[in-house]
């Protein structure tokens, strides 16, 4: 188990938290999950994320346009879930987790998730 899916785990709470650490892993990462929003024409929302303030909504329908039909299915037979109610789960959970792995409103260099983990972790003992 990676430390990545050890903090998703904790954040999201088992397979909810398993499922979108894959969801990453298979975007590239948060950097490459917010370069497929931007070619989505939801940059926009995908920054707010990252930025300090607050973050934008995104619908189940932006999530299973954005990231594909195919790409959603997969993540609700992971869940046991139908792929709407799958869609519904991400556009909940993926702001927040982004949220918190861009502590600082900035993607972590070179994609380092392992420091944006470590730096959530500490947040949540000593903050």
């Amino acid at each position: 188990m990676s430390l990545f899916d050890s903090l998703a785990g904790q954040f999201l709470q088992g397979e909810q938290g398993a499922a979108l650490q894959s969801l990453l892993e298979s975007q590239g990462g948060v950097s490459g999950l917010v370069e497929k929003f931007q070619s989505g024409g939801l940059g926009e929302i995908a920054q707010s994320w990252i930025a300090s303030g607050e973050n934008l909504p995104i619908s189940s329908e932006q999530i299973q346009a954005v990231l594909g039909n195919e790409t959603v299915a997969n993540l609700a037979s992971k869940l046991g879930v139908d792929p709407e109610q799958a869609a519904g789960t991400i556009s909940n959970l993926l702001p927040q987790l982004v949220d918190q792995l861009t502590p600082n409103g900035q993607l972590p260099a070179g994609n380092d998730l392992l420091n944006a983990g470590l730096d959530m972790l500490k947040g949540k003992l000593f903050g």
